[in-house]
């Protein structure tokens, strides 16, 4: 199978000149510090339609235009892709169609259509909307263009990995998030092509981890479900294509876990200020989880930025509770007047800030005349969280962290 080599990407990137917005790679400060090492990142979060996707996406709907004969393209996407496709058939003069997961993310849906593209829902997963829209393409003669598995699109993925090579040419390891794997095909090819010495390291959700299983079988694998956060990267099988340049120009695919992946999205929140949805912090959250290797510098893709604020909010508490800022306890009080401020009183004189408050009699497994509270504390952290039980045991509180 021939895999897309630096000519492709070339005239990918001239294609692409006048469509891009730039993203040159950044240094963090921050995330150097935390590493221990030097860290860039490349910042596509901060590309037209908030990902990656518009460089494949225009590479392969500008060729369509110029050379296919067909009015109208057709997608799937979960949103990134979607969003990409609609834009590139805008700017191409063409009409889009896109079929999206019934429970994708509204604000990804209502950006597809601003971007002027026809959205209409399949129910079921990714994988499920690509099967409704190479059907729509079949019966109505237009153009499917696919999010990974085409030379095209590869090559428009593939000049992020050209200009990285010239942008971080002493980088050690490139880390990339994976779904269907044209990403990393194309980052790959592209470093490849500019004979850049960087490894290339993919990353999946560990709850969507199809290449790493294609890898190990020597073939592809669809999965039986993809279940993670991070909508952008959730796909069940990734193709032959993106198979064949990974087994031959990556080094290596690891899978992280969604607690991983939620302090990723926090962490560049709040130490960088920078959104960035689940997917695209994949790649951070390979590096806060130890599986990047080596010592020296790393670039690592933040593939995406369009995440639903809901998830958001979501993901931020959750990431919250994993960094061991937010706690919850607890705790059996005797059901009489001043107990409870008198616990208040103690959680206050221990620097904890209260959150909420449940307080319960019926339903909970206490005594006739106790009570059940349950509060949510902010803390400063780990350190602060754990002492947070003791401490007040010693006081004579009856508390247990709450398990849910």
């Amino acid at each position: 199978m021939d895999l897309v080599g630096a000519e492709a990407i070339s005239r990918a990137a001239e294609r692409l000149g006048p469509v891009l917005r730039p993203t040159p790679a950044l240094l963090s400060g921050a995330l150097s510090k935390l590493a221990g090492r030097e860290v860039h990142v490349k910042p596509e979060h901060f590309q037209r339609t908030g990902s990656f996707k518009l460089r494949g996406a225009y590479n392969k709907v500008a060729d369509v235009a110029l050379n296919g004969g067909a009015t109208e393209v057709v997608a799937a996407s979960a949103g990134n892709h979607a969003q990409g496709v609609a834009l590139a058939a805008t700017l191409c003069g063409l009409r889009s169609t896109v079929f999206m997961p019934v429970g994708a993310s509204l604000p990804k849906v209502e950006a597809t259509r601003g971007y002027g593209a026809e959205v209409r829902f399949s129910p079921g997963s990714v994988d499920d909307a690509i099967t409704a829209a190479r059907e729509h393409a079949s019966s109505t003669g237009a153009c499917y263009v696919p999010p990974f598995d085409d030379p095209l699109v590869i090559a428009g993925q593939g000049t992020v990995g050209a200009e990285l090579a010239r942008e971080v040419p002493g980088a050690e390891v490139v880390v990339v998030p994976v779904g269907g794997g044209g990403l990393l095909a194309g980052v790959a090819a592209g470093l490849r092509g500019w004979s850049s010495p960087a490894r290339v390291l993919g990353v999946e959700a560990a709850g969507a981890a199809p290449l790493i299983a294609a890898l190990a079988a020597g073939r592809v694998v669809e999965l039986p479900s993809a279940d993670t956060m991070a909508d952008g990267i959730a796909v069940r099988r990734v193709s032959e294509l993106t198979l064949a340049h990974a087994r031959q120009l990556a080094d290596d695919v690891v899978a992280v876990d969604e607690e991983r992946i939620s302090q990723a999205v926090l962490l560049l929140l709040e130490r960088c200020k920078w959104v960035v949805e689940p997917a695209g912090a994949a790649s951070l959250a390979a590096l806060l989880a130890g599986l990047v290797p080596g010592t020296g510098p790393v670039v690592l893709v933040l593939s995406g930025g369009n995440v639903d604020p809901l998830l958001l909010t979501r993901l931020v508490e959750h990431g919250l509770t994993a960094a061991g800022r937010y706690v919850t306890l607890r705790v059996v009080l005797a059901d009489k007047p001043g107990a409870l401020a008198s616990l208040t009183t103690s959680v206050s004189q221990l620097g904890l800030n209260l959150l909420t408050v449940e307080h319960r009699r019926s339903g909970a497994n206490v005594g006739v005349n106790e009570a059940e509270v349950l509060l949510t504390l902010e803390t400063r952290g780990p350190e602060h969280r754990d002492a947070a039980v003791p401490a007040l045991q010693a006081q004579g509180f009856r508390v247990e962290p709450y398990r849910g």
